[in-house]
């Protein structure tokens, strides 16, 4: 991969003088996922030194250990899911800690994949796995990878869609995504949510396929996210307009052409960042997806790091819909000031700064609308109404508990 060293210069100027990062060297954390592309490539290809910074690469054993190293202070930032930001700003499951949402690192990529058991027993599609899941018999285990995470609302929302209660009709637990597919191999799960590559490396050692893509729930969705303490907006707001700069630069150079993104993917399977074989990695990077029952295809929702910065705004909608779940999954007993916490996390005026200097259009109203796989509409406008409007939900069972 080539160095991209020609930021604008309207974007360099914030370095100069007062705008000048406070902190310059960052401790940034990561997981060994796919969806971690922008901050390895803005890290290690030239993106960080024109705006007076160095990323410093801290790969993470599970979401938990990297949630407790931010909040510490042994990370400066780092890629986080969506929906774990609001549930540490939330208290839910731990004590309560302000965070700030900074950008979007990417949209789509996730997938829900069963064992290759449910395979041979003819399980390969929705209505069989409901079948089998309301017949008498052995209670079927999901792993996902943190309680309020992304990946606990694609499964519970997915699911709940084919008319499987995920709280009530199977188990739910959490397992780091790199471990995935040793779980699915040894019998423990008999499924599970997570990003890429592991749903495709369990296809690529025979130990399951996917049966539904987060995409496929909801097409272009909110992921991962770049998060940082709000401490830390308040104490160097020159430091995290300059990190989001390099970011956006990187997912821009990533969705720029293809050749961008086979180089990307070549980078971030190396030992250092996901250390997993590039045919795991580099097809369902391009778009291009197997699914281990024979069906190939080309999707339209690929992994997305930039979009013309539709991927990377962090748009309030996608906030305030992770708090609707909450409330939907017992994971918040009453109903939050969603507008309010959203707006509190999001840090939109960095944001606003950091692409117009680069020439990224934003959205004026930070506010997107979707059709979900179940045929639900969202845009935002009410959401105590829209947690409440799904048949199958927590009812007077709270699942806070299970949120460790």
């Amino acid at each position: 991969m080539s160095e991209y060293d020609n930021p604008r210069s309207d974007a360099l100027a914030w370095v100069a003088g007062s705008d000048a990062p406070e902190k310059s060297s960052l401790e940034i954390g990561f997981m060994p996922l796919t969806d971690s592309a922008s901050l390895i490539v803005a890290a290690t290809q030239g993106f960080a030194q024109p705006y007076g910074l160095t990323l410093n690469l801290r790969r993470q054993a599970s979401w938990a250990t990297l949630r407790d190293k931010l909040l510490a202070g042994e990370l400066d930032a780092a890629q986080m899911l969506y929906g774990q930001v609001y549930g540490i700003h939330l208290g839910i499951g731990g004590p309560a800690a302000e965070m700030a949402i900074l950008m979007g690192l990417n949209q789509n990529g996730q997938a829900i994949n069963l064992s290759e058991p449910l395979r041979q027993a003819g399980v390969t599609h929705p209505e069989a796995l409901t079948k089998s899941v309301h017949q008498e018999g052995a209670r079927l285990t999901f792993a996902q990878t943190f309680p309020t995470g992304t990946h606990a609302m694609w499964l519970y929302y997915w699911l709940a869609a084919h008319g499987i209660h995920p709280l009530q009709d199977v188990a739910s637990v959490v397992v780091p995504p790199p471990q995935m597919v040793a779980h699915l191999q040894a019998g423990r799960i008999d499924g599970f949510c997570a990003g890429g590559p592991w749903g495709a490396l369990a296809i690529e050692q025979g130990q399951g396929f996917t049966i539904a893509t987060s995409q496929q729930i909801w097409a272009d969705h909110p992921e991962k996210v770049l998060g940082v303490t709000r401490e830390f907006v308040e104490r160097y707001p020159n430091t995290t307009r300059a990190m989001i700069q390099a970011v956006l630069e990187a997912s821009r150079f990533i969705d720029a052409d293809e050749e961008n993104r086979r180089s990307t993917a070549q980078l971030i399977s190396g030992r250092d960042y996901l250390d997993a074989p590039l045919a795991a990695i580099l097809p369902r990077f391009l778009g291009q997806y197997r699914d281990g029952l024979g069906n190939a295809w080309q999707d339209a929702h690929r992994l997305r790091f930039f979009a013309d910065g539709e991927a990377t705004l962090p748009w309030l909608s996608d906030g305030i819909w992770f708090m609707t779940q909450f409330r939907r999954w017992g994971l918040l007993r009453e109903d939050p000031d969603y507008f309010g916490v959203a707006r509190r996390i999001h840090q939109l005026d960095l944001y606003r700064e950091a692409a117009g200097a680069l020439g990224i259009a934003v959205a004026n109203e930070p506010m997107r609308s979707a059709t979900l796989l179940d045929g639900s509409r969202w845009d935002g406008s009410d959401p105590a109404g829209y947690a409440r409007s799904f048949a199958i939900h927590a009812g007077d069972a709270c699942a806070a508990s299970t949120a460790h």
